[in-house]
Protein backbone atom coordinates (compact mmCIF):
# COMPACT_ATOMS: atom_id res chain seq x y z
CA UNK A 1 0.00 0.00 0.00
CA UNK A 2 1.49 2.87 -0.86
CA UNK A 3 2.00 6.14 1.50
CA UNK A 4 -0.03 9.67 0.99
CA UNK A 5 3.37 11.36 0.61
CA UNK A 6 5.21 8.94 -1.79
CA UNK A 7 8.46 10.81 -3.74
CA UNK A 8 7.19 8.43 -6.67
CA UNK A 9 3.97 10.29 -7.07
CA UNK A 10 4.25 12.33 -10.29
CA UNK A 11 4.74 16.51 -9.22
CA UNK A 12 1.42 18.36 -10.67
CA UNK A 13 2.45 20.32 -13.24
CA UNK A 14 0.87 23.27 -11.27
CA UNK A 15 0.87 23.93 -7.55
CA UNK A 16 -2.01 26.17 -6.46
CA UNK A 17 -3.03 27.98 -3.30
CA UNK A 18 -0.91 29.17 -0.31
CA UNK A 19 2.16 26.81 1.62
CA UNK A 20 2.54 29.15 4.20
CA UNK A 21 -1.13 29.32 4.87
CA UNK A 22 -1.43 25.38 4.72
CA UNK A 23 1.65 24.63 6.57
CA UNK A 24 0.68 27.10 9.37
CA UNK A 25 -2.76 25.49 9.63
CA UNK A 26 -1.27 21.96 10.37
CA UNK A 27 1.01 24.13 13.19
CA UNK A 28 -1.42 25.69 15.02
CA UNK A 29 -3.38 22.50 15.24
CA UNK A 30 -0.37 20.42 16.09
CA UNK A 31 0.85 22.66 17.95
CA UNK A 32 -2.76 23.60 20.34
CA UNK A 33 -2.68 19.66 20.79
CA UNK A 34 0.93 19.33 22.39
CA UNK A 35 0.42 22.54 24.49
CA UNK A 36 -2.78 20.81 25.70
CA UNK A 37 -1.22 17.92 26.65
CA UNK A 38 1.91 19.86 28.10
CA UNK A 39 -0.94 22.27 29.92
CA UNK A 40 -0.50 20.61 33.64
CA UNK A 41 3.06 20.91 33.69
CA UNK A 42 2.98 24.39 32.71
CA UNK A 43 5.05 24.12 29.62
CA UNK A 44 4.39 25.00 26.18
CA UNK A 45 5.58 22.84 23.25
CA UNK A 46 8.34 25.32 21.84
CA UNK A 47 9.34 25.83 25.84
CA UNK A 48 9.73 21.83 25.81
CA UNK A 49 11.47 21.87 22.92
CA UNK A 50 14.11 24.51 23.37
CA UNK A 51 14.67 22.44 26.89
CA UNK A 52 15.08 19.11 24.85
CA UNK A 53 17.78 20.73 22.21
CA UNK A 54 19.54 22.26 25.72
CA UNK A 55 19.71 19.10 27.60
CA UNK A 56 20.73 16.78 24.45
CA UNK A 57 23.83 19.69 22.92
CA UNK A 58 26.56 21.66 24.92
CA UNK A 59 25.51 24.71 26.12
CA UNK A 60 24.99 26.91 23.33
CA UNK A 61 25.58 30.71 22.29
CA UNK A 62 22.06 32.61 21.60
CA UNK A 63 23.29 32.78 18.28
CA UNK A 64 24.06 29.09 17.37
CA UNK A 65 20.37 28.00 19.84
CA UNK A 66 18.61 30.61 17.35
CA UNK A 67 20.14 29.03 14.22
CA UNK A 68 19.58 25.07 15.33
CA UNK A 69 15.33 26.54 16.58
CA UNK A 70 15.15 28.19 13.16
CA UNK A 71 14.03 31.37 15.06
CA UNK A 72 16.13 35.08 14.94
CA UNK A 73 17.30 36.07 18.07
CA UNK A 74 14.40 38.39 19.44
CA UNK A 75 12.14 35.55 18.77
CA UNK A 76 14.54 32.80 20.94
CA UNK A 77 14.63 36.02 23.35
CA UNK A 78 11.41 35.76 23.69
CA UNK A 79 10.33 32.29 24.13
CA UNK A 80 13.09 32.10 26.86
CA UNK A 81 11.46 34.68 29.13
CA UNK A 82 8.94 32.10 30.59
CA UNK A 83 11.98 29.43 31.06
CA UNK A 84 14.28 32.33 32.63
CA UNK A 85 11.79 33.61 34.91
CA UNK A 86 10.95 29.42 36.14
CA UNK A 87 14.25 29.29 36.58
CA UNK A 88 14.79 26.62 33.99
CA UNK A 89 17.68 27.91 32.24
CA UNK A 90 20.12 30.78 32.62
CA UNK A 91 22.08 32.65 30.50
CA UNK A 92 25.70 33.43 31.63
CA UNK A 93 28.61 34.98 29.80
CA UNK A 94 30.26 32.31 27.35
CA UNK A 95 34.15 32.35 26.37
CA UNK A 96 33.95 35.83 25.82
CA UNK A 97 32.36 39.27 27.26
CA UNK A 98 30.76 39.41 24.21
CA UNK A 99 28.76 35.92 24.06
CA UNK A 100 25.53 34.65 26.14
CA UNK A 101 25.20 30.83 26.88
CA UNK A 102 22.37 29.31 27.45
CA UNK A 103 21.76 26.07 30.06
CA UNK A 104 19.59 24.28 31.56
CA UNK A 105 19.03 24.23 35.67
CA UNK A 106 18.26 21.51 37.98
CA UNK A 107 14.67 22.86 38.21
CA UNK A 108 14.39 22.81 34.56
CA UNK A 109 16.30 19.59 33.90
CA UNK A 110 13.09 17.95 36.71
CA UNK A 111 10.84 20.04 34.39
CA UNK A 112 11.34 18.60 31.36
CA UNK A 113 11.84 15.18 32.88
CA UNK A 114 8.32 15.51 34.31
CA UNK A 115 7.05 16.79 30.98
CA UNK A 116 8.42 14.15 28.95
CA UNK A 117 5.55 10.92 29.52
CA UNK A 118 3.09 14.22 27.88
CA UNK A 119 5.08 15.36 24.95
CA UNK A 120 5.17 11.19 24.28
CA UNK A 121 1.48 11.10 24.69
CA UNK A 122 0.45 13.82 22.17
CA UNK A 123 3.42 12.46 20.04
CA UNK A 124 1.52 8.86 19.97
CA UNK A 125 -1.78 10.61 19.75
CA UNK A 126 -0.32 12.60 16.60
CA UNK A 127 1.15 8.97 15.31
CA UNK A 128 -1.82 7.58 15.97
CA UNK A 129 -4.18 10.07 14.63
CA UNK A 130 -2.05 11.00 10.84
CA UNK A 131 -0.78 7.12 10.54
CA UNK A 132 2.94 5.94 11.05
CA UNK A 133 3.61 6.01 7.97
CA UNK A 134 2.30 9.18 7.06
CA UNK A 135 4.25 10.76 9.89
CA UNK A 136 7.26 9.37 8.75
CA UNK A 137 6.80 10.98 5.49
CA UNK A 138 5.50 13.98 6.62
CA UNK A 139 9.14 14.19 8.74
CA UNK A 140 10.72 13.39 5.57
CA UNK A 141 9.07 15.67 3.55
CA UNK A 142 9.65 18.14 6.11
CA UNK A 143 13.16 17.90 6.93
CA UNK A 144 14.43 17.47 3.05
CA UNK A 145 12.40 21.12 2.62
CA UNK A 146 13.79 22.72 5.29
CA UNK A 147 17.31 21.56 3.84
CA UNK A 148 16.22 23.12 0.21
CA UNK A 149 14.65 25.94 1.80
CA UNK A 150 17.82 26.84 3.97
CA UNK A 151 20.59 25.92 0.87
CA UNK A 152 18.48 28.73 -1.90
CA UNK A 153 20.91 31.67 -2.03
CA UNK A 154 18.10 33.65 -3.37
CA UNK A 155 16.41 33.42 0.66
CA UNK A 156 16.34 35.74 3.01
CA UNK A 157 18.27 34.07 5.66
CA UNK A 158 17.24 34.46 9.60
CA UNK A 159 19.22 37.66 11.15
Amino acid sequence: MGHMFSPTKAAPARVTGCTVFRLRKLTRRVTQHYDACLAPIGLRVTQFSLLSILLHNPPPTMLALAGRMEMDRTTLTRNLKPLVAARFVETVVGDDARTRVVAVTAKGRAAWNEARPLWRRAQNEVNAALGIDVVSDLHQILDASLERFVAHAALVPLD
